[in-house]
């Protein structure tokens, strides 16, 4: 196999889901269902309500079990894969008891990493980021979107093989909003890492792909994978471009037709 042939495969399928089922008190949410998620590629999720597009995205990661099915990443299976999750509910999420520094260097203490080189680690991704926060305050003194921040920063300090974001943005003012879109593309632009963000913004889910999961209604099956290769970083002024008009009215045909189904 050439090495561009190469390429193209390990882009199909980095993530692979094979003949997923999931049921919540008796009601059938996945059934056999299968998806690819291309390599170093930004993956949004978007679909109806109650779709299942958390249960998704925590069914991949292992935080929640499936009844039937396999999920490789990287061709191995997931229970090996080293995942980054940054959860809706970000407050939640941190340690208040702790300052900001330490609730990043956290996933590196509890796997025994020395801590000089917790240290180098840190230092060296907030200096790739080029992030000015007061890291020495606690979490619970900073605004949404700084604590947001931080839990991204944590999720990225093991240095994931996979970034799952479960819709990051939806606690936050439309200012943050703009504002964490911004940082995170920066993030994926600098690192490559293969990303999946679950999204309840059509606008939004476009706005970061470069692959659209549209969903059904359950049981969840893919309505479409659509692919939006418009160049990065991306400003809010791509909103007014033709393709991303095309893009997101032909995502939201597809929607509407799903809900009359």
């Amino acid at each position: 196999m050439t090495a561009l042939a190469q390429a193209a495969v390990d882009e199909a399928a980095f993530i692979r889901v094979r003949g997923l089922e999931k049921s919540f008190g008796g009601v059938e949410v996945y059934r056999d269902f299968d998806l690819d998620v291309p390599r170093g590629k930004f993956t949004t999720i978007f679909g109806p309500n109650g779709c299942g597009k958390s249960t998704l995205i925590n069914m991949m990661s292992g935080l929640v079990p499936f009844e039937a099915g396999t999920v490789e990443i990287g061709g191995r299976d997931y229970r090996a894969a080293k995942i980054g999750y940054v959860f809706q509910n970000y407050r939640d999420s941190l340690f208040p008891w702790m300052r900001a520094l330490e609730n990043i260097e956290y996933p590196l203490r509890v796997r025994g990493v020395p801590r000089r080189q917790q240290v180098e680690r840190v230092e060296r991704l907030l200096a790739q980021f080029e992030i000015t926060l007061d890291l020495k305050r606690h979490t619970y003194e900073m605004s949404g979107g700084q604590q947001q921040l931080v839990a991204i920063l944590r999720a990225l300090v093991a240095d994931p093989e996979v970034l799952f974001l479960d819709e990051p943005f939806s606690a936050l003012d439309y200012e943050m909003t703009l504002y964490m879109r911004d940082r995170l593309q920066a993030m994926f632009v600098e690192t490559g890492l293969t990303t999946v963000l679950v999204s309840h913004d059509l606008e939004e889910a476009v706005y970061l792909a470069d692959v659209l999961l549209l969903l059904s209604k359950r049981p969840t099956r893919i309505v479409e994978q659509i692919r939006y290769d418009a160049p990065r970083p991306r400003t809010p002024a791509i909103m007014g471009d033709p393709e991303f008009v095309t893009t997101k009215q032909h995502a939201l045909e597809l929607f509407r037709a799903e809900m009359q189904r």
